[in-house]
């Protein structure tokens, strides 16, 4: 369905509330779904999405499986499985997010709370794991370089992606279609370019904003036009 009322927290959110649930890991393995890595997008620009800037804020190691390989994750793969049986076989299926977000629930405190494993000596999934002791994470310090390639468009910008979000940088339009280099180390970005090796812009990234605007004054070198009084 296009709209269901429901507004879903933003990644940042729902990852926070896992790590205070249950910890922050030592590692993490997933496939290469956008969701968790940009590296084979091919248009993300070298930029990390949410999750990745999420892992290394936290000091979290992230592993992806091979691409083409998906025994590598085939644990979670047979986990989805006994999801999925367990939501068909529901008399009551749901109409909409909301209601297949309760059942997810119910399905959980199921899975890791009162259902009695074979392969953990029939104990819980969640007493196995209160049980065995956990790795944290390394805490390491992993700032961000890049080298980018690009183009100023006709509005005298260019577009960067930076945890996940596009962010506007603009440089001018007298500079329109020239070739830049961007060295980028996180937040911080020079703009040079790419035939001159002229510096046109250095900026430290406003996370706050989408746009981030030359810094000259609206209306030109000459400050803000004057407002047109009307015939007296």
């Amino acid at each position: 369905r296009r709209h269901t009322g429901v507004t879903r927290p933003p990644i940042d959110q729902r990852n926070s509330a896992s790590v205070s649930e249950f910890g922050c890991p030592f590692s993490t393995l997933t496939d290469n779904g956008l969701v968790y890595t940009t590296r084979f997008s091919g248009g993300g620009n070298g930029g990390r999405n949410g999750f990745e800037s999420i892992l290394v804020r936290l000091g979290v190691i992230q592993k992806n499986s091979r691409p083409n390989h998906p025994t590598t994750c085939g644990k979670v793969e047979r986990f989805q499985q006994t999801m999925k049986n367990w939501l068909r076989a529901r008399r009551d299926q749901p109409g909409d997010l909301a209601e297949l977000d309760k059942l997810l629930e119910e399905f959980r405190n199921e899975y890791n709370q009162r259902r009695p494993h074979r392969s953990l000596n029939n104990r819980t999934p969640a007493a196995a794991y209160k049980a065995r002791p956990k790795a944290g994470p390394v805490g390491r310090d992993d700032p961000h370089w890049r080298v980018r390639h690009d183009r100023i468009d006709l509005g005298g910008k260019i577009t960067l992606r930076h945890h996940g979000h596009m962010f506007k940088i603009g440089i001018g339009r007298p500079h329109t279609r020239t070739r830049v280099v961007c060295l980028i180390k996180d937040l911080d970005i020079r703009i040079i370019d790419a035939t001159t090796g002229e510096i046109l812009r250095t900026l430290t990234l406003d996370t706050t904003r989408t746009y981030q605007p030359t810094g000259k004054p609206e209306g030109g070198p000459k400050g803000p036009r004057k407002p047109k009084h009307p015939n007296p």
